[in-house]
């Protein structure tokens, strides 16, 4: 992340507004993935994800219903309307929310591509843009 993304509150909220959070701390890796799960589950060629410190979640309205997707990694998403709002690992300390149910902020660009064996041709993916040491 470049320093002029800061650890700003952010709300999110899932399409019909059944689903309402907050997120705070710095985000961290702001990613787009392809993998089949994150294709079939938001039936498009990729999700957008960035992870935040799971302290700093609160849900303000609802709460996701969950699916394991993973043996150790289930998805949250609306029961009213569907949308995928995030994603959590057993034992993680951080959650990794969706962009879109964030409004798609225009400061966290994605750095990365996840499983680029299994992106759509017709698209062109996203370049490695992390820092390296």
């Amino acid at each position: 992340m470049t320093a002029a993304i800061r650890a700003t509150p952010r709300t999110g909220r899932c399409q019909c507004r059944n689903i309402q959070f907050t997120v705070t701390g710095v985000p961290d890796y702001v990613h787009t993935c392809s993998c089949r799960d994150c294709q079939s589950l938001s039936g498009a060629p990729m999700m957008s994800w960035v992870s935040f410190p799971l302290a700093g979640l609160a849900w303000s309205s609802g709460e996701p219903s969950w699916h394991y997707t993973w043996p150790d990694s289930k998805r949250g998403f609306c029961p009213n309307c569907g949308s995928q709002v995030c994603a959590l690992d057993d034992g993680a300390t951080s959650i990794a929310v969706t962009l879109s149910a964030l409004g798609n902020p225009p400061e966290l660009v994605p750095v990365n591509q996840s499983f680029r064996e299994h992106a759509v041709p017709w698209l062109p993916q996203v370049p490695d843009t992390r820092a390296r040491s």
